[in-house]
């Protein structure tokens, strides 16, 4: 009996826009007070428009492939490096932004975290693969921030730039220098 291999359906949670109907988005739900010369930007603008990350796995038959089968496991080497290495978009670069998202700990002391990851559904990281790397925003903030926790919902405002970070929780294609930090809170 040929199942797919539950790696694959973990991978193709974490693409772009995917998320969307499986998770509930922060984006979906009403945001913190706006931050003046801070737009609103989605995950979505991160990725370059004709960026497809499957295209190399079109010809591929997921549904007969087992956990066990080492065609799984190249296919799950080479999926996860187009991922650490997914590109950019560059128009992005430089730009005053404001963005929801979950916060992945990397760097934590007593004044507070010093750095983390944005990520754009819960769990990403910790609770499955790592999303793509232009899913993945790395953030220092201007002083630490007191109060987040592990997969808190926050809005982040800052200049993002096109770097790319290796941590030991994922590859992130964007930096951010966090100027604010807002617990995500609900209109209700």
């Amino acid at each position: 009996m040929n199942r797919t291999a539950p790696w694959l359906i973990a991978m193709a949670l974490a693409l772009p826009g995917a998320h969307a109907a499986a998770q509930d988005k922060p984006a979906a739900k009403a945001a913190a007070p706006a931050r003046a010369g801070f737009p609103e930007i989605t995950w979505d603008d991160l990725v370059p428009k004709d960026w497809d990350p499957l295209k190399q796995f079109k010809d591929m038959n997921f549904g007969v492939l087992s956990d066990a089968d080492p065609r799984a496991a190249a296919m799950l080497k080479k999926m996860r490096e187009t991922w650490d290495n997914a590109p950019t978009n560059n128009a992005m670069d430089g730009k005053a932004i404001r963005i929801p998202g979950y916060v992945v700990p990397l760097e934590e002391g007593k004044s507070g975290m010093t750095e983390f990851l944005l990520v754009p559904y819960f769990g990403a990281c910790i609770h499955s693969p790592p999303p793509p790397s232009n899913q993945i925003i790395h953030v220092r903030p201007r002083e630490a921030a007191k109060g987040v926790k592990s997969m808190d919902a926050v809005w982040i405002s800052g200049t993002l730039k096109t770097l790319r970070s290796d941590t030991f929780m994922g590859a992130s294609g964007y930096r951010l220098e966090a100027v604010a930090i807002d617990i995500y809170t609900d209109k209700k």
